[in-house]
């Protein structure tokens, strides 16, 4: 199983602001091995893993990573980005929606954002934490999150101690480029 750099960032993140999740209910899309969602377990949090519902290796290692690290009432659900799906119609409200390098490919941004939005609409007052490595200059978000009705802050990674080329005593992020962002829903 392979940890994603911009999972270790946004689960920095998470544990900078753990006393602020205690209680929560945390949805993390494309969670893979899950280090973020696994962070926010720790840190008192009702979490739910979901990762592509047409891939059961995804979220075998989902499950794999919950066992391994004694998180077994941790859920997975399979969810495919740009589908409302009855798994996703079903989840419960959720306060905050985590995803790292989930804008990997730019012909997924736009199913990533439309299932933000929904899970945003369901629940106003969450938020979506997400990381995400810079691959090019010409890849934006920008339209996608005005056609959505999103809005987009940016979080300077030296806010939380993630500006360096090791955390955790890891080798990660390394010497990616990584940027972190919440997205909320626009206000008027």
């Amino acid at each position: 199983m392979y940890v994603w750099p911009c999972a270790v960032v946004l689960a920095q993140y998470i544990w900078t602001h753990r006393q602020d999740l205690k209680d929560f209910t945390v949805l993390e899309l494309g969670a893979g091995v899950a280090l973020p969602g696994l962070v926010a377990a720790r840190c008192g949090s009702r979490v739910i893993l979901s990762d592509n519902s047409n891939s059961p290796d995804c979220l075998k290692n989902c499950l794999n990573s919950c066992v391994a690290n004694g998180l077994e009432d941790v859920v997975t659900v399979g969810l495919t980005w740009g589908e409302v799906s009855p798994d996703l119609l079903q989840l419960p409200q959720v306060d905050l929606v985590l995803g790292s390098d989930v804008f990997y490919e730019p012909e997924d941004f736009e199913d990533v954002l439309l299932t933000v939005a929904f899970l945003l609409r369901k629940n106003p007052s969450a938020q979506f934490w997400t990381t995400f490595q810079e691959r090019s200059a010409d890849w934006s978000l920008e339209a996608l999150l005005h056609r959505w009705n999103l809005q987009c802050f940016h979080v300077p990674l030296e806010t939380f101690h993630a500006d360096c080329s090791e955390l955790a005593g890891s080798q990660l992020p390394g010497r990616h480029n990584i940027q972190m962002m919440i997205i909320k829903l626009m206000t008027s």
